[in-house]
């Protein structure tokens, strides 16, 4: 039986893993999800494995997941993000790794995590597969599209409604989705539900938002937000981004993949281009925050509504749910260049590849 393990560094990987793990286990392939202790979420990644008939191991540090993968053999593993060991350990290993970025965002994360090399990246369309294949001609790419978008265009229905949540079906729905560095969120300040009073606002937190010491400040604004009664803060439990997609009608956000993604659907976005940085990225210092954007960022002034200080969002989001249609040649364009193929087959593709392959 061909054996795949999923090395899942944190919980938010799991919709990127679990549309092709299904596919997988489906075709008689085992699929075994590798999980690394993370304090207060341990009980929820197992809730959610269990929920999808997955099997799970423990591991204690991905630095140390090398020698796992040594004593305990598999055909292929997949990871998020490059793993923690170091390239030498890779020959030690006898599966194949390979790669599924956990986002598609204008971090330049999306390219550097190519420097390992991976036996195969699965990658989000011919302008990517193009470039990657430019930066690191040794390695191979597969151009397959993004499996984590396949609940949406598969006829899998939304898993929550907005009376759930508390919030108006006679109100347009704004889904705020905002990363956690460069973000967008502190500027805000505790004005968002004022300034859009006549929306429901749906804001999905990055996950490190709600979970590293370091965004605390951010945290605090969460719980002011959602004091007002057309604001929904969805929690570390809602770590999917896809069901807030499907029943929202535009999205707010950043300097985060998630653009790329509710662009997909052919829906408007409104671009937040002011972001609160730390001292250590401004001034002289500015070259560390171009240097960790990439300028895939640019993209978003012919995808987005562009809204450069909070004060003009309001007025953003109303011109792109009046408009819906003006940036669509682009947002089509856009999607098939950076996103790639979304006929909810993704998953199958990379199924196929590693059917045929093992």
């Amino acid at each position: 039986m061909v054996r795949v393990y999923f090395d899942t560094q944190h919980l938010y990987y799991l919709p990127q893993y679990l549309p092709v793990a299904e596919k997988l286990t489906n075709a008689g392939v085992e699929c075994i999800f590798v999980l690394y202790p993370e304090e207060g979420f341990d009980e929820l990644k197992r809730s959610e494995l269990d929920k999808a008939g997955m099997a799970y191991h423990f591991l204690d540090s991905p630095k140390n997941a090398h020698l796992f993968y040594q004593q305990n053999k598999a055909d292929w593993i997949f990871f998020g993000n490059p793993p923690q060991f170091c390239k030498s350990e890779k020959a030690k290993i006898q599966a194949r790794l390979a790669l599924v970025l956990h986002g598609i965002g204008p971090k330049a994360i999306y390219y550097t995590a190519s420097e390992f090399p991976f036996d195969v990246r699965f990658v989000e369309g011919q302008q990517r597969l193009q470039r990657l294949q430019e930066k690191f001609p040794e390695s191979g790419f597969v151009d397959t599209g993004y499996a984590k978008l396949d609940p949406l265009f598969d006829g899998t229905p939304a898993s929550i409604c907005l009376r759930e949540l508390g919030l108006s079906p006679d109100k347009p729905t704004v889904l705020y989705a905002p990363t956690f560095y460069p973000s967008s969120i502190e500027k805000f300040d505790e004005s968002l539900p004022q300034l859009l009073a006549d929306y429901n606002v749906l804001i999905k937190p990055h996950y490190f938002s709600l979970t590293k010491e370091r965004y605390e400040g951010q945290r605090a604004l969460f719980k002011k937000w959602a004091t007002h009664e057309n604001v929904h803060i969805a929690g570390v439990e809602d770590y999917n981004l896809i069901p807030f997609m499907q029943i929202s009608d535009v999205m707010l956000s950043d300097a985060s993949s998630a653009i790329f993604e509710y662009a997909a659907l052919n829906k408007p976005v409104v671009w937040c281009d002011f972001y609160q940085t730390r001292w250590s990225y401004r001034g002289i210092l500015k070259f560390r925050l171009e240097k960790r954007l990439d300028p895939d960022l640019q993209m978003f002034h012919d995808l987005c509504t562009r809204a450069t200080l909070p004060k003009q969002v309001p007025a953003a989001i109303e011109s792109a749910l009046n408009n819906p249609e003006k940036l669509e040649p682009q947002r089509l364009q856009i999607t098939q260049d950076m996103v790639g193929a979304t006929d909810g087959q993704c998953s199958e593709r990379i199924k196929d590849y590693i059917l045929a392959n093992s």
